[in-house]
């Protein structure tokens, strides 16, 4: 399939009542574009041409390597066809034209639509859906054999076609020559004042050439956010589809509507979600790890058999069968070995804990590498930072740092080296030796019974 697509991103979007360009809101932590332009590429698409316009460098800034066309002025769908097929220049066979803000479009539809309009060698083929509502849809008008003759605006209609539910989605694959042909035909002569890339079909019936449409299997994947409430109708059908696909192909999600999992997450079989689960960016998880409840996971590596719960990880590598929260937070960096065990309000950022070791308490780790089975206990700090750099901890194998001890780095605890509880630990500290830091203890007698008398006599 020899095909290129052109995603229109320009509008502004000020239904959303946002600073940020409507393509640029996020559904399950990925932005709309960014669901659309991924959908164009798994459909086979390899060249794509976005146009861009209100706040272009926001949007600029969500697809890096893609190819980007500014449309300065937005003067509708036709006006940025015009701008984008610029980019394109030359080319020849199918042209998928689709909306930024059509985030649950899928793959397998956008293939059906190119072999749609292949098949027919139509001028163009149009994706449309029949609705319950139609109202503010464009209507998709045939002819006693179901040829389609033309787009009807919602506003135009006549009382005889207000019935009408078949609808025009917004999506359409032309032929790219046919397009490039005709294009200049658009004028703004209307009430906007605008150039509608619905006006090309009559256009191109005009000039004899083939139109055909293709109705969705799913009216669903059609929707286009234009507000908030849309935004969040848009979310929950996708996670639900995709939650879906995750528990047919072996998956556990003891709540479906309490779990979040982004398009580019992985799942091995009889993974376990519990509630309140968030999976975004490329969070991969191991076969049998359980995650939750109330765990936020981004961009996130779960080896098989882990278990994480009420947790935040982000940029993380969990081992097999390691353990993490409850309340715990690995930060970017954090690498826990196989068996691995952080426990209760434990911070780890930019460490390594080895195989089988352990931060079971009130503890944080940065710049650290621990070796094998390892224990850290209780309020203990790595102290990394001295106002202007960070320097490293190393904790050997088997070594045991007592509880509330602080490792001022740059240190180092040798292989079963134990460090007394309440130690500032300055210095390295050899294998096998026990450091300890504390002043020495004293009782002062009598001292509750002074300060009584003491406070007697003011």
């Amino acid at each position: 399939m020899s095909a290129a697509a052109l995603v229109l991103a320009a509008g502004e979007g000020t239904r959303m009542k946002s600073h940020l360009p409507k393509v640029a809101h996020r559904i399950l932590g990925v932005s709309m574009v960014e669901l659309v332009v991924d959908a164009v590429r798994s459909a086979g698409v390899n060249r794509v041409v976005v146009v861009v316009g209100h706040r272009a460098e926001v949007v600029r800034g969500l697809l890096p390597g893609e190819t980007c066309v500014l449309q300065e002025q937005q003067l509708g769908t036709g006006h940025a066809v015009m701008t984008g097929i610029r980019a394109l220049e030359g080319l020849t066979g199918s042209l998928l034209v689709l909306s930024g803000d059509t985030p649950l479009l899928t793959p397998d539809t956008l293939r059906r639509l190119i072999s749609a309009r292949e098949e027919a060698g139509a001028a163009v083929a149009l994706l449309t859906a029949h609705v319950r509502e139609p109202g503010g849809y464009g209507r998709i008008l045939r002819d006693a054999v179901g040829a389609v003759t033309g787009i009807v605006e919602d506003r135009d209609l006549a009382p005889e076609q207000r019935d009408i539910d078949e609808v025009n989605t917004g999506t359409y694959c032309f032929d790219a020559a046919a397009l490039a042909a005709h294009i200049h035909k658009l004028t703004p002569e209307n009430a906007q004042r605008e150039y509608y890339l619905t006006d090309m079909i009559a256009h191109l019936r005009a000039g004899g050439l083939g139109v055909v449409a293709m109705p969705t299997e799913d009216p669903g994947e059609t929707i286009g956010v234009n507000t908030r409430v849309q935004l969040a109708e848009a979310s929950k059908v996708l996670q639900r589809r995709i939650n879906r696909r995750h528990m047919l192909d072996g998956v556990t999600i003891t709540d479906p509507d309490l779990a979040w999992v982004a398009p580019g997450v992985t799942l091995g079989r009889d993974v376990v979600l519990e509630p309140m689960t968030f999976l975004y960016g490329s969070t991969s998880v191991g076969d049998r790890a359980v995650i939750g409840p109330n765990s936020r996971l981004t961009n996130t590596e779960v080896g098989a058999g882990a278990v994480i719960d009420s947790a935040v990880c982000v940029s993380a590598r969990v081992g097999e069968e390691a353990t993490v929260g409850p309340m715990a937070y690995l930060r970017p960096g954090a690498v826990l070995g196989r068996g691995a065990k952080v426990g209760t309000y434990v911070e780890v950022k930019k460490s390594t804990v080895g195989e089988g070791s352990k931060v079971p308490h009130l503890s944080y780790i940065g710049d650290a590498t621990i070796g094998a089975r390892a224990n850290v206990g209780a309020g203990s700090i790595t102290c990394n930072f001295d106002g202007t750099r960070k320097h490293p901890t190393f904790i050997g194998e088997g070594a045991f740092i007592g509880s509330d001890t602080m490792l001022v780095a740059p240190v180092r605890v040798g292989e079963d080296a134990v460090t007394g509880a309440g130690s500032v630990i300055t210095r390295d500290v050899p294998d096998g030796a026990l450091g300890l830091e504390r002043s020495e203890q004293r009782a002062i007698e009598g001292y509750t019974e002074r300060k009584k008398h003491a406070a007697d006599d003011d």
